[in-house]
């Protein structure tokens, strides 16, 4: 019988490799992104603390009156300039871009390069 690979598998042990490296501080936290066939996720994280600093998603109500479907490039780039305006509001001007295992293409760049022309450096 043949096994069906788990790409959610593959991507979670790529996920756990590149954070043995990458980690968030308190003087440049940790942008993380979560993708799933409908929605887009970002939060920025302090590793150091545990705490998460500011969060964004295609469930807020600002992003979703704006669009019809959540799982797209234009409402990843809304949420990359959301999460942008919300860690500048809390004094948070460069990261370190977590892509989560995800490869760094479509709806992921979208939100990283929404968060750079907001404002964000990373």
């Amino acid at each position: 019988m043949i096994n069906k690979i788990d790409k959610n598998e593959i991507r979670k042990r790529k996920h756990v490799r590149v954070r043995k490296k990458l980690s968030g501080t308190s003087e440049c936290p940790r942008l993380c992104v979560y993708r799933s066939n409908a929605h887009i996720y970002a939060q920025v994280i302090d590793d150091v603390k545990g705490v998460t600093i500011a969060s964004a998603s295609s469930l807020d109500k600002d992003v979703k009156s704006s669009v019809n479907n959540c799982g797209n490039i234009e409402t990843a780039k809304l949420v990359g300039k959301l999460i942008a305006e919300r860690a500048q509001a809390k004094e948070v001007k460069e990261v370190v871009f977590d892509r989560g295992g995800y490869l760094y293409h479509g709806r992921v760049a979208a939100l990283a390069e929404a968060a750079r022309e907001a404002g964000l450096s990373f």
